[in-house]
């Protein structure tokens, strides 16, 4: 029987130096946006609608994390209370971003769809200003409006969008995404620091799992048998953008500045633009690439002053 003292010290020493907690956060930041990055990719391969993306993501995620889960469980003992309370408030977050950012990729592409998620990094270090008083610093503030100009460029609502994409919604349902997003890593960030890392991960999608489930099934509806091709492409993702990247994501949000926690995710688009234009045949048109390289530029200006 493993006592509560034992339990403490085990939870301590792996955030001193044992597993993920133990690791380096920048890198633990940089993995996850690299896991990241191909998830629109592989949503829009499976070819299905924005609730049976959401939903099924969670699904198949929880069957690789749910094990995982509770052997964590049984060596570190139960989450705190109020740990797994943010964790399942920032599940329900993350279930409405992945019904809006899906249907962002169906309406301006894989790669833009994850420039767009970007509207994070400016609602993230405001979320911490108002509820924690974390300062964001001049750099950001500076750099904010170039942000959302770049956003808007790179989502083709300002300038020359990609034929066929439509760009007004495709803004309006990935900046929604971005906001959801945020909320979901900064109470990731209040709930972290107890030594757990798959435990947290796990809550939080089995909240998503309703939350995308119930807003899928008003919405777009959901299919329950979508097809061993679909199910397959959506499977890839679920562990690598969802199970491996957010186990990733948890031990890293926990020991990083807001600002930094939010610039480290700057792989994203730059790696999402890359592999949609190589293996998905998407073609943005030259203000979006603009756009694209004003987001890069600007969450870099404003990660400096972070690190």
């Amino acid at each position: 029987m493993v006592t509560a003292e034992e339990r403490t010290q085990r939870a301590r020493a792996g955030g001193a130096g044992g597993g993920l907690a133990g690791r380096n956060p920048v890198y633990l930041g940089i993995a996850a946006s690299a896991c990241v990055s191909a998830s629109a990719m592989f949503v829009k391969l499976s070819g299905v609608n924005a609730g049976t993306a959401a939903l099924w993501r969670c699904l198949l995620a929880l069957v690789a994390l749910v094990p995982f889960a509770l052997a964590e469980r049984r060596r570190l003992g139960p989450r705190p209370a109020r740990a797994q309370v943010y964790d399942a408030v920032a599940g329900a977050l993350l279930g409405v971003d992945f019904v809006f950012w899906a249907q962002s990729i169906h309406d301006v592409g894989s790669s833009i769809a994850t420039v767009l998620l970007n509207v994070q990094i400016a609602v993230f270090p405001l979320l911490a200003l108002v509820l924690t008083r974390a300062p964001a610093g001049a750099r950001y503030w500076r750099t904010l409006p170039v942000l959302l100009f770049g956003v808007a460029l790179a989502s083709g609502a300002v300038g020359h969008p990609e034929p066929g994409s439509s760009p007004v919604s495709g803004v309006l349902y990935g900046a929604a995404a971005g906001v959801a997003f945020a909320g979901y890593l900064f109470l990731t960030r209040l709930g972290g620091g107890t030594g757990h890392t798959v435990h947290p991960v796990c809550v939080s999608t089995l909240a998503a799992a309703l939350t995308s489930g119930t807003l899928g099934a008003l919405w777009t509806g959901i299919d329950p048998a979508p097809g061993w091709g679909p199910v397959g492409w959506l499977a890839v993702m679920a562990l690598l953008g969802q199970a491996v990247s957010l186990v990733l994501l948890g031990p890293a949000l926990s020991r990083l500045a807001p600002v930094t926690s939010a610039a480290l995710l700057l792989l994203q688009p730059v790696l999402a633009v890359l592999l949609g234009v190589l293996f998905m045949g998407e073609r943005p048109t030259v203000t979006q690439f603009a756009g694209c390289a004003l987001v890069v530029l600007a969450v870099w200006h404003t990660s400096r002053g972070a690190h």
